[in-house]
């Protein structure tokens, strides 16, 4: 079953070398622009193992449609599904998203402008975590989702559906690049309310229309 959610905005301002040293992982030369607001399709970095060792990439935010679906894929939430078995119980397929900030939209329209608001979150302690990620190799070029779950409170009062996966730094990625599928699906929970904040918008900007897909 289909249905429309969230998160389908972050922020990744953190450069290369800060993502490679936190995460361990080979930077290959590359130099990253601050990415104030990264929507799906989007080319963003990504932390994949390699072996026994890490990689700093470069692939494309959306899982591949199929069937009936037209859109590429951009939150997993069903781990049951056969969509996303294979690639969960391989830990050569999952991925760290890097994340210095994400956004939800409010789910009730501003009653001054008409629109829905952005509102966005980060992590106090960590100015730099990530997201919980799955990747595959397509024709275009590898592509990559992540995943959501029931939200904590702090999310909650803005997007009551779902929340994206963070995953702090240090043990919590280290365990889900490396555990069996069973490991990685428990993985499956929001961060506790005392890491998470809610913080003001930097600069106001119109709403964009961008949904996403869940399997």
């Amino acid at each position: 079953m289909l249905a429309s959610v969230m998160c389908n905005l972050y922020r990744m301002t953190a450069g290369a070398q800060a993502i490679a040293q936190l995460f361990r992982a080979d930077a290959a030369g590359r130099n990253l622009p601050a990415l104030a607001e990264i929507y799906p399709d989007s080319e963003a970095p990504v932390v994949v193992a390699d072996g026994a060792a890490r990689r700093l990439d470069m692939m494309r935010w959306g899982w591949p449609p199929f069937g009936e679906i037209r859109r590429p894929i951009t939150n997993v939430r069903n781990l049951a599904s056969p969509m996303w078995r294979s690639a969960l119980a391989d830990p050569a397929r999952r991925c760290l998203v890097p994340v210095t900030a994400f956004s939800e939209w409010s789910a009730a329209p501003d009653p001054q402008t008409g629109r829905k608001r952005k509102h966005w979150f980060d992590v106090p302690d960590d100015p730099l975590f990530a997201f919980a990620g799955l990747w595959r190799p397509a024709e275009d070029g590898p592509r990559f989702a992540f995943l959501t779950c029931a939200p904590n409170e702090t999310v909650g009062r803005v997007h009551p559906k779902a929340m994206p996966v963070i995953l702090r730094p240090g043990d919590p990625c280290d365990r889900w690049l490396s555990a069996d599928g069973a490991g990685a699906a428990a993985m499956q929970v929001p961060l506790g309310d005392a890491w998470l904040r809610e913080i003001a918008e930097a600069a106001p900007q119109a709403a964009q229309d961008v949904q996403g897909r869940l399997l």
